[in-house]
């Protein structure tokens, strides 16, 4: 009984002094806590402050698109495409994030993409079948890595060809011309690469984007990534001002978001080629083979197939040979 009535005095006080605090005029929640604004979290992978390659003046390879002349379509015993042919299958490194190039259909989950299709016609022509790849999906800043292990017989991934890239890999000729832009939002007040000194900007890691975007006066605060789609991303969420790569992989971005669009002038050339690995020159003029003859059948109805559409007309690039 006495163990009642001391429980029954105990939950009358709780009561009161419940009562009594939320009666105070003066009295007001504290926290511990100190409240801070929300920050949208980045993607995995960007680079803020990111290295810049660095463009070496004393290596100089003269017309770094000059490439080896082709020796037809013949597979010598021995050779770098008899080595395939044995395997039954051509390792490609591609993207898988760049719409119109390499990207992955989201309703059948297959790689498509001019530059994919590039690739099936080679396989095509050395191992009968263009079914017949294994592509290995690369970040950006591993394509020259995967050429330089082994791991790719090449790749075929919007590759500029520059001096220095040559000093670790083989390229074939030239099968694209793109040049560099930039992307914002529909009703920003940008309107070419020099409005954006101090401001965001996102670009891919290891690229020649990175480099032209640090030469402007003053240069943008760059943010790079390993996945272009990334970009398209920061720039969806208003992490970054502009999105600046090659204005041909812009237009694939801005097909897919129309909130978006590519502005300003081309403020550099970059000459696409296939990537091949050091020392494999018997490839090299193999590919380069196989690129002439594309460029004589296939090369319009791919370009009509993916990128006219939003490029416009355009006519396959001369090869030049040294």
């Amino acid at each position: 009984m006495m163990r009642s009535r001391i429980l029954s005095v105990l939950s009358a006080c709780l009561v009161a002094a419940t009562v009594a605090a939320g009666c105070g005029a003066d009295v007001a929640p504290g926290s511990m806590v100190p409240v801070r604004p929300a920050e949208r979290p980045l993607p995995g992978g960007v680079k803020l402050d990111p290295e810049v390659p660095k463009e070496n003046k004393d290596n100089d390879c003269g017309d770094p698109t000059a490439s080896l002349a082709p020796s037809g379509t013949s597979v010598p015993s021995g050779s770098t495409m008899d080595e395939i042919r044995k395997r039954g299958r051509l390792i490609a490194g591609v993207d898988q994030n760049t719409y119109l190039f390499g990207f992955r259909n989201p309703t059948t989950g297959e790689l498509e993409g001019f530059d994919i299709d590039i690739v099936r016609e080679i396989a095509e022509r050395l191992l009968g079948d263009r079914s017949k790849v294994q592509f290995k999906a690369l970040p950006a800043s591993q394509r020259i890595d995967a050429l330089k292990d082994g791991s790719v017989d090449l790749v075929a991934y919007t590759m500029t060809v520059t001096c220095e890239r040559r000093k670790d890999v083989e390229f074939s000729s030239v099968y694209f011309e793109s040049g560099q832009r930039i992307l914002v939002a529909k009703g920003s007040d940008y309107k070419k690469v020099s409005d954006l000194g101090n401001k965001p900007v996102c670009a891919p890691a290891e690229s020649t984007s990175l480099t032209n975007l640090a030469k402007e006066d003053p240069p943008p605060d760059l943010i790079a990534v390993d996945d272009l789609a990334d970009c398209l991303l920061l720039l969806q969420q208003r992490q970054v001002e502009a999105v600046s790569t090659d204005d041909s992989i812009l237009a694939g971005m801005a097909k897919q978001d129309p909130s978006v669009h590519v502005v300003g002038e081309q403020f550099s050339k970059e000459p696409y080629a296939i990537g091949i690995p050091k020392g494999n020159t018997d490839m090299v003029r193999y590919v380069n083979a196989v690129l002439d003859d594309i460029r004589n059948d296939e090369w319009d109805q791919l370009y009509g197939k993916w990128l006219e559409p939003v490029l416009g007309p355009a006519q396959p690039p001369a090869p030049k040979y040294r």
